[in-house]
């Protein structure tokens, strides 16, 4: 089969550190007899590099494309299915695409090494396309389309990172796109900074402190870093008066949780650590950072976080598909 690819969810909205996996997958081509039939012209490797270029001139669904709007004739992003139909972001939809990634030509790296690749591009990118996080929707999850080893043969080199819904028949309404081409400039800086701080807090080790307190030690040290880049950040902007004394007050806890995560960097030993890390955690989320948020004009709801019984981060694995 042509383009059969693997959907799999790989970071659970508002879950610190941990992932979820499922499978599925979307056939991206023409229907099955079409396809039968350039095999048996042995014209198939023509017709894929023709068909990929006319999909990406006429904006088919075939090409989904940064920004696009789907939904899958299953009605949701599980099962198999042989097309998928672009539709407004403004009406209720299956999924929305934020980043497309092209793998290098060359042998296929296999299923699992691809589904590796997807996991650590489609997660950092969510963020650039869904900036302000806390209105992404609670439902809402990170998915992605991945190359078969069959398709890989016929040029198919693209991993599509896409937003969909978890509940069951669920759907997603508008856009979730919140980036440099919706937000003005305040509201960039602030969610550049405060996403930074976000991405290293989601590094935290698999192993609890008592575990490997050097490894909790070095992270903690290099969340201490970033608060201090970040903190920089926000005092070197030139707030609007309506939101100048909100950011410093924020400004001013994220300075103490900073010290906070020095002190757990500097930790003898685990009861130690967790003290400066419950600290360090406080501002997180808190009051400050909503009144800075509303006086910014954004979306202040504040997200709900799954229990991690693990501890640490981890994400989710899905997997090729072959046919």
């Amino acid at each position: 089969m042509l383009g059969l690819i693997a959907l799999a969810q790989i970071k659970k909205k508002g879950e610190r550190g941990k992932g979820m996996a499922v499978a599925g997958s979307i056939l991206s081509s023409v229907g099955l007899a079409l396809w039968v039939l350039m095999l048996s012209t042995g014209s198939a490797s023509d017709f894929w590099e023709g068909f990929r270029d006319a999909a990406r001139g006429d904006g088919t669904a075939y090409a989904l494309a940064k920004g696009d709007c789907f939904d899958s004739p299953t009605g949701n992003l599980e099962g198999d299915a042989y097309d998928v139909d672009e539709m407004p972001c403004s009406r209720a939809h299956d999924g929305e695409v934020f980043a497309v990634v092209t793998l290098p030509d060359g042998d296929f790296p296999g299923d699992d090494e691809v589904t590796g690749i997807a996991d650590e591009k489609c997660y950092a990118l969510q963020d650039g396309y869904a900036m302000d996080t806390w209105a992404v929707p609670d439902d809402a999850d990170v998915y992605y389309f991945i190359p078969s080893e069959q398709s890989w043969r016929f040029g198919d080199r693209e991993i599509t990172c896409l937003f969909g819904s978890t509940e069951e028949n669920g759907k997603l309404t508008g856009s979730l796109r919140n980036d440099a081409t919706t937000l003005d400039t305040d509201q960039t800086t602030f969610l550049s900074a405060t996403n930074a701080v976000d991405a290293v807090l989601y590094e935290e080790p698999e192993e609890y402190p008592e575990e490997d307190l050097a490894a909790n030690q070095a992270w903690a040290e290099e969340v201490h870093t970033v608060l201090g880049e970040q903190i920089g950040a926000l005092r070197g902007h030139e707030w609007p008066a309506g939101a100048e004394q909100s950011v410093a007050d924020l400004v001013k806890e994220m300075e103490g949780a900073r010290r906070a995560w020095e002190r757990a960097a500097a930790a003898k030993d685990a009861d130690t650590f967790y003290t400066h890390y419950d600290r360090g955690y406080e501002y997180v989320d808190g009051r400050t950072t909503v009144t800075a948020r509303k006086a910014l004009g954004l979306d202040t709801t504040v997200p709900t976080y799954e229990e991690d019984s693990g501890g640490g981060s981890e994400s989710g694995s899905g997997g090729g598909i072959n046919v």
